[in-house]
């Protein structure tokens, strides 16, 4: 059978009369929830010494919540006047308080985009919506866009100043949109301890012109083999370090530089050239065990500390930043290849040196603005200081077509390459330039 349990209710004359309840297993002896807010209420007024209500276990009728009521008003009233504070006032916030019921504050849905940033600082965070999952299937900025927005108010940048190159690709994984600035601040962090001192003045039996006409040699097997463009800069570095660090022999030029080309290539490349390739090459001045001994000395020399920021790597971003077409970037191309042609060159780290010859293809192309915010922002250079860097680029330029060594001239000369390097050189608008920056 199932257990009674006794329910006091109040009669008309305030008699209290007990009637039995059938309670059943339902579970309706739950407290109602819309009433529990009045019962705590209630039980916090009790006066301090008094015992509270006991717990209610049992259903909260008409009848019992005017009961409680009644006894929650009693004992405010004798609580005031013990008090000694006794007036109409005490009696309204009573029943104020009875009557107040807390109601949940309606909270404000903001959807999150980057032109709504400065208000959402603004207020707190329990009203934005990340809206994970249906965001991006509606179009909506996902969280770590709208962090890198927030990144970039942060430092001052404005959407319409610079503009984002890398939007395009936030969803390409491979263009590493997310944090492709991170990899470009370390590759200036290396450059300058990777920097390659003066180390002419240190050698005995070469000079600046029997490095140039290495360089010449190099990039027609360059070309000869279709290597990547990796490649070649990365035979370039290797041979500038390793003379910066040895005394080479004349007679061992030349194997310096067949063994740089082979290490790089085996770094760079997926099919690497054979050593066979490089004997037949050098017209046999060299055997199969001189270049292997060389490779050797050339890793042990250099640690095999191989990973190092060429001014390709560079080259790539700045030709993003500048929305180069076909013709822009085989004239940025054909600079930086001059470049490596020239001694004085290693002087200019990789970045100015591409920077340089991202200007000077803007000048010989006669490209508006010649240098705007957004390359100013990505390179970390202004024109006054590509100005020394572009002038030597622009004389590089305008003796190409005389010079005995044209091995860059002619692959550019090329319907390839669109023949820029035939294009006139911009010897007068940067001279015109660099006075304009002077006064």
């Amino acid at each position: 059978m199932a257990s009674r349990v006794p329910v006091l209710e109040q009669a008309r004359g305030g008699a209290v009369a007990e009637k039995q309840k059938p309670v059943t297993s339902g579970g309706n002896n739950r407290r109602a929830l819309g009433d529990i807010g009045n019962v705590v209420n209630v039980n916090a007024l009790g006066v301090e010494g008094k015992q509270q209500q006991p717990k209610i276990t049992r259903p909260v009728t008409r009848g019992l919540r005017a009961q409680l009521l009644a006894n929650g008003q009693a004992d405010v009233v004798a609580n005031k006047k013990s008090d000694g504070v006794v007036g109409k006032e005490g009696a309204k916030a009573a029943k104020q308080k009875q009557k107040v019921t807390v109601k949940p504050k309606p909270v404000t849905v903001i959807e999150i985009s980057p032109d709504t940033i400065e208000e959402e600082n603004k207020k707190p965070k329990s009203q934005i919506n990340l809206g994970e999952g249906s965001s991006r299937k509606k179009g909506k900025a996902t969280f770590t866009s709208l962090l890198t927005a927030r990144s970039k108010v942060a430092c001052g940048l404005s959407a319409k100043k610079v503009h984002d190159i890398d939007g395009a690709d936030s969803e390409d994984q491979l263009a590493v949109a997310d944090y492709v600035e991170d990899i470009y601040t370390f590759y200036r962090l290396a450059e300058s301890s990777n920097q390659i001192h003066d180390y002419m003045d240190s050698q005995t039996e070469i000079n600046e012109k029997m490095r140039a006409i290495l360089m010449d040699w190099l990039i027609e097997v360059h070309n000869k083999f279709s290597l990547m463009p990796e490649t070649l800069y990365l035979t370039v570095h290797i041979i500038d370090r390793y003379l910066s660090m040895e005394t080479v022999l004349r007679r061992e030029l030349q194997l310096v530089g067949v063994s740089a080309m082979l290490i790089a290539s085996k770094y760079e490349e997926i099919w690497a050239p054979e050593i066979s390739d490089f004997v037949c090459i050098s017209d046999r001045a060299y055997t199969r065990e001189q270049i292997l001994g060389m490779e050797k000395k050339l890793l042990d020399k250099l640690e095999w500390s191989l990973t190092v920021p060429t001014p390709y790597v560079f080259l790539l971003r700045f030709l993003k930043a500048a929305a180069s077409d076909e013709v822009m970037e085989n004239m940025v191309f054909f600079f930086a290849e001059l470049a490596l042609m020239d001694y004085s060159m290693i002087m200019n780290c990789p970045s100015m040196v591409a920077a340089s010859a991202v200007y000077v293809a803007h000048c010989t192309l006669k490209k508006s603005p010649l240098w705007n915010q957004t390359l100013k922002h990505h390179t970390g250079f202004s024109e006054l200081q590509l100005m020394d860097c572009a002038k030597r680029l622009v004389k590089f330029h305008s003796y190409a077509a005389e010079s005995k060594l044209k091995a860059v001239y002619k692959k550019y000369s090329t319907p390839e390459c669109h023949t820029v390097a035939s294009i006139t050189p911009a010897v007068t608008l940067v001279e015109e330039l660099e006075g304009c920056h002077l006064t």
